[in-house]
């Protein structure tokens, strides 16, 4: 026991013999992934902590430092490097930015999308649309095909947001959003010819 205790202590010792740059450069001599892992090792709470500072989100984080670590990897013999460090602070602080600024982007989509579907259809809605509006409406929703009649009656008067749709019928993002669009253009189309009629 005592053994592989001093033969575990002496293999740690000896990996922390090798710099950050002796470290980079024997990992780009030999392609050899366990001196990257140590290097990367060696700063993961830096990263960790990074990322924990800009996302505010342990989850994110933890799959943050991972993501880094599987680009930087692949891609790692490709940069030329002088401070290791500070070339790792950059790319983990634009990684978190990269992150963000998806989130941030998802997010305005969302909103300002959910803003601009309910606009043209709250008339038809409203407690104040006519008996007409109402019975076309219903016999329209019915028509319509069932991901967007779902999504529809859903974003619509359940209201639930994106996000809670996708969570509830499993459908993509992307998905939602087009089965709202295209089931109110339908619903518009027939239910002004419904009115015509």
């Amino acid at each position: 026991m005592i053994k592989i205790i001093a033969l575990r202590f002496f293999s740690l010792h000896k990996r922390k013999e090798y710099s950050d740059e002796e470290l980079l450069s024997l990992f780009k001599d030999t392609s050899k992934a366990e001196y990257f892992q140590q290097l990367y090792e060696r700063y993961i709470p830096l990263i960790y902590g990074l990322c924990l500072k800009y996302l505010q989100n342990t989850e994110q984080s933890q799959d943050a430092v991972i993501d880094i670590f599987e680009n930087l990897s692949q891609k790692i013999q490709g940069y030329e490097i002088k401070i290791f460090k500070n070339w790792l602070y950059s790319v983990v602080k634009n990684h978190c930015f990269h992150i963000l600024k998806e989130n941030k982007r998802e997010i305005i989509v969302n909103f300002d999308s959910q803003l601009m579907e309910s606009e043209p259809i709250l008339d038809l809605l409203s407690e104040n649309a006519n008996e007409d509006k109402e019975d076309a409406l219903s016999k329209c929703l019915e028509q319509l095909p069932e991901p967007q009649r779902i999504s529809v009656e859903k974003f619509f008067y359940e209201d639930k947001s994106y996000a809670e749709i996708v969570d509830e019928t499993g459908f993509h993002l992307k998905s939602v959003k087009s089965y709202i669009q295209n089931g109110k253009r339908n619903l518009k189309i027939c239910i002004e010819k419904n009115l015509k009629e």
